[in-house]
């Protein structure tokens, strides 16, 4: 009996009942040597079950496979699930599900917090860390509903406190110069973003069978959360939808000369800021925009929660962001009340004073 390494992991090496045994066990020898120890005793005292054993061999490379096939049918985040196993599988891969304990997480999460991003040359956000782990959760959970393994190791991981989420939206003069420097192929994808507040996915799969011109209804059936929702057509997006080019036999509302969807806006979407002066913005500030200028001109929370799609107040919440310029108009309507009010109060003040 012996450990050994092998690339980043140590091994077991021993013999039961004549069949040589070759286990993963830890990333230090010192773990793998306790583990040895550990397995010769069950051993010794007749407790070592080789079945039992070898239904619990499932490698994490394992259920990697099948949550990916899962999540590929299922999940919206698909790739973003495919991005977070790559990762996850530098630090768990060849290791048994029922030998991945919640220190182990732990430690990838300490990592992970320090660990600096060269493609995106700065720090990881804890938001990228706790997609992470959200992920390898959500993998244990599946796992234990597949019978692979019988506990989630991340259940009780706390995530990364995360900082509040971007407050960018575009004032109107901003929107409109923003606009008019479009390209001819992104201006009315644009339009349709600030006017409806759509995740770009949404706006880039939407179809022309999606969009009630007669009743002016775009209908979102493919949405982030899953849930279909309406969303009703003002003048102005029905004018600029009317001007898009119908690409036969194209389902696709904004398409290439070929009749392919558009994929990728990036270099558009940042020529167009570019020319307009505009610094700071991400296309889904567009959809901040959307419902800040709701916000601000009125419009109840309940409802922008239903155009935004969102299934909880506590999102809706996050773009309710007022203007300074409006907070001062609405405490100014308190004006008029006041100046009413004010001889009242000080008459019955004086009569009291009298009284006295």
């Amino acid at each position: 009996m012996r450990v050994f390494k092998r690339g980043r992991m140590w091994y077991l090496d021993y013999s039961f009942k004549g069949k040589r045994i070759k286990e993963v066990a830890a990333q230090s020898k010192k773990e793998a040597e306790a583990m040895l120890a550990a397995r010769m005793k069950d051993i010794r005292e007749q407790r070592f079950n080789l079945d039992i054993l070898k239904e619990k061999e499932i490698l994490f490379e394992d259920l990697c496979r099948e949550f990916l096939a899962y999540s590929k049918t299922n999940k919206r985040s698909f790739r973003r699930d495919e991005i977070s196993m790559e990762i996850l599988k530098q630090t768990f891969g060849g290791r048994y599900l029922h030998r991945i304990t919640t220190k182990m997480v732990e430690d990838y999460k300490a990592q992970r917090k320090v660990a600096f991003s060269h493609k995106m040359r700065r720090m990881l956000s804890p938001a990228t860390v706790n997609r992470e782990l959200a992920c390898l959760k959500t993998m244990f959970n599946k796992a234990i509903e597949w019978k692979m393994t019988e506990s989630n190791p991340v259940r009780k991981v706390k995530l990364l406190r995360e900082p509040k989420g971007r407050l960018r939206y575009l004032t109107e003069e901003e929107a409109n110069r923003l606009v008019e420097c479009c390209a001819d192929h992104l201006k009315p994808i644009v339009v349709t973003a600030l006017n409806t507040g759509m995740r770009l996915g949404e706006i880039l799969r939407l179809k022309w069978e999606e969009v009630d011109s007669e009743n002016r209804i775009i209908y979102v059936v493919d949405s982030k959360n899953g849930e279909q929702r309406q969303i009703p057509m003002n003048n102005t997006l029905t004018e600029t939808l009317q001007g898009v080019k119908l690409w036969r036999p194209s389902p696709w509302l904004f398409c290439k000369d070929n009749g392919r969807p558009y994929r990728n806006l990036t270099r558009s979407f940042r020529t167009a800021k570019r020319r307009a002066g505009i610094e700071d913005l991400h296309f889904h500030d567009l959809r901040h925009t959307f419902a800040s200028w709701l916000v601000m001109r009125g419009v109840d929370l309940a409802t922008v929660k239903e155009l935004l799609g969102h299934k909880s107040m506590k999102m809706t919440l996050r773009y309710s962001h007022l203007s300074p310029k409006h907070k001062r108009l609405a405490v100014e309507v308190l004006d008029q009340n006041l100046v009413e009010v004010g001889p009242n109060l000080a008459q019955e003040e004086s009569r009291a004073f009298v009284s006295r």
